[in-house]
């Protein structure tokens, strides 16, 4: 054998133990990786499981604008007005809201400045996040045959007032003051680098591109304790969601959007109460009364039924009416072999509809208590639950659910609680002045470039209205200012507009507002619920 024949075997030795060796370590180092990994995913679930049982899920904090030297001066949930709420009602469309901590299913995260359009998840299609806009009441026939704007204005507020006590003997109210329940939903969605904007706003969006720079965004300013001014950081965890059979972390991006659902029957302002919130009432020494009318009065939903211990109540049977992700078209039903859920309604004992938000449900067998009634979480009395089929969503299985075929079934879940009841009125399509409405596309005719400011001047009038200039409301309809205003409304009170005969006239903003300004012979009225 020669010495070249030996070089090369004693070659071959080396090389394949070093790649054995190599193989090796490699397999332990992806082994040690998949264990941190996994061990950090579990660091996250301890996270969240302790803010689970800390409290429910709801709105956790409000900006601090300002203190004093009981604790009861600074800002909580509520403030100068609960979740930040405020008016845009020189927008069409647009309820204001600003920035929140909020908790969802232990989740804890921020938002940015809300101020969300009233859109609603469609009614047609299951397609991923496809919404619509709800419809505005119409006006009632009886104002709109009145032949003089006077004469409209006074027929106007009769049916306002008639809302106000709730009396349809006096006008039959209820097709024209429609509640719509909106709330803020959230659910853990695969990572991608872009970012994606969580909801439609007309005056807010996320400032920046990718989902790392957004975070980066983030940490600047808890480190610093600044404020993006415009107000468009949010705070949006990203976490390790699962470990797959290969050692590789998946990813998952906490995202959230507010949404809001046209309710299917008419809903009793009496039922709203308010809740005693001395934290806002007292430093502003204010008595209940004068509480109500204020923006940082919040109110609680109950039902005639309600008024005792109860396992499901009106707003379970509200919240059943909005669906997940897979919008109004949803069709899930769970079907764990082990024990499905039951809808606790049905006299039949047919599967519930998961793909619409509850919190109650029923086992097809009793549990270890030998109950068959349960809730979603552990002890969450705020949570509402959902289903879904979209693949954006990121999806669990477990050994403990699995279909008749023993194959484990992936979950995907969004979780939702209720921000407010806002009643829409025929405010939003009164129109005595016949003025134009344009397009946005149309805002320069409008304004002429920022030149025309809404003045008593034919010059400075504004030339119509569009989307973001919506003043169509007599002047004459209200007295007095804007109720409890803050810096961050919008609308400017009294302003001109041209009508199509270029005649000035005056007229207020038409959109939504939290309280309406006094109405002669009827009063102050609140429109939105939070």
């Amino acid at each position: 054998m020669s010495a070249r024949i030996v070089y090369i075997g004693i070659y071959l030795m080396v090389t394949t133990l070093i790649h054995k060796t190599s193989t090796e370590q490699l397999q332990k180092l992806k082994e040690e990786i998949a264990t941190l990994a996994r061990q950090v995913m579990l660091q996250q679930l301890s996270i969240e499981d302790k803010v689970r049982t800390d409290g429910g899920s709801g709105i956790k904090q409000v900006r601090i604008k300002k203190g004093g030297p009981e604790t009861y001066y600074t800002n909580s949930h509520t403030g100068d007005s609960i979740a930040a709420i405020h008016d845009h009602s020189n927008y069409r469309n647009t309820a204001g809201q600003g920035e929140g901590r909020f908790v969802l299913n232990g989740v804890e995260f921020s938002t940015r400045h809300n101020d969300y359009l009233l859109r609603m998840p469609s009614r047609k299609l299951s397609t991923y996040h496809l919404v619509e806009d709800i419809p505005f009441p119409p006006v009632p026939r009886d104002v709109l045959i009145k032949p003089t704007v006077q004469e409209q204005i006074d027929e106007m507020r009769e049916w306002f007032k008639a809302w106000k006590l709730q009396n349809t003997s006096l006008r039959d109210y209820r097709r024209y003051f429609r509640p719509v329940l909106c709330y803020l939903e959230g659910a853990w969605i695969t990572k991608t680098n872009k970012i994606e904007e969580p909801f439609s706003s007309e005056r807010h969006s996320l400032d920046a591109n990718t989902w790392l720079e957004l975070e980066d965004k983030v940490r600047f300013n808890a480190y610093t304790g600044r404020k993006d001014v415009f107000e468009n950081i949010a705070y949006l965890p990203t976490t390790i969601f699962r470990i797959t059979e290969d050692g590789v972390p998946e990813y998952a991006q906490w995202n959230y959007r507010i949404l809001c659902h046209p309710l299917s029957k008419n809903l009793p302002t009496s039922y709203l109460r308010v809740v005693d919130d001395l934290s806002a009432r007292l430093p502003r020494g204010n008595t209940l009364r004068q509480h109500v009318v204020t923006r940082a009065a919040r109110f609680q939903l109950v039902g005639p039924h309600d008024n005792k211990f109860t396992w499901r109540t009106l707003l379970d049977e509200l919240m059943s009416q909005i669906p997940g992700k897979d919008n109004y078209v949803a069709n899930i039903t769970d079907t764990c072999s082990s024990a499905s859920m039951i809808d606790p309604q049905s006299k039949n004992r047919s599967r519930l509809q998961v793909g619409f938000y509850h919190r109650q449900y029923q086992f097809s067998k009793a549990d270890a208590m030998g109950l068959y009634s349960s809730v979603r979480g552990f002890s969450d009395a705020n949570i509402f639950m959902a289903e879904t089929t979209q693949s954006r969503v990121s999806s669990l299985s477990s050994q403990e659910c699995k279909d008749s075929n023993n194959v484990e079934i992936p979950k995907r879940m969004s979780y939702a609680i209720p921000l407010e009841i806002i009643y829409l009125t025929p405010l939003s399509n009164w129109n005595p002045y016949n003025l134009t409405h344009f397009s946005l596309q149309g805002t320069d005719v409008v304004t002429n470039g920022g030149k025309r400011t809404g003045g008593n001047t034919k010059e400075k009038a504004y030339n119509g209205t569009n989307d973001h200039a919506f003043y169509k409301t007599p002047e004459e309809f209200f007295s007095g200012t804007e109720i409890d205003a803050s810096a961050a409304d919008t609308a400017k009170g009294s302003i001109y507009v041209l009508n199509p005969d270029s005649n000035l006239r005056n007229v207020r903003a038409s959109g939504i507002r939290i309280l309406l300004p006094n109405i002669p012979n009827v009063g102050i009225i609140r429109t939105r619920y939070p």
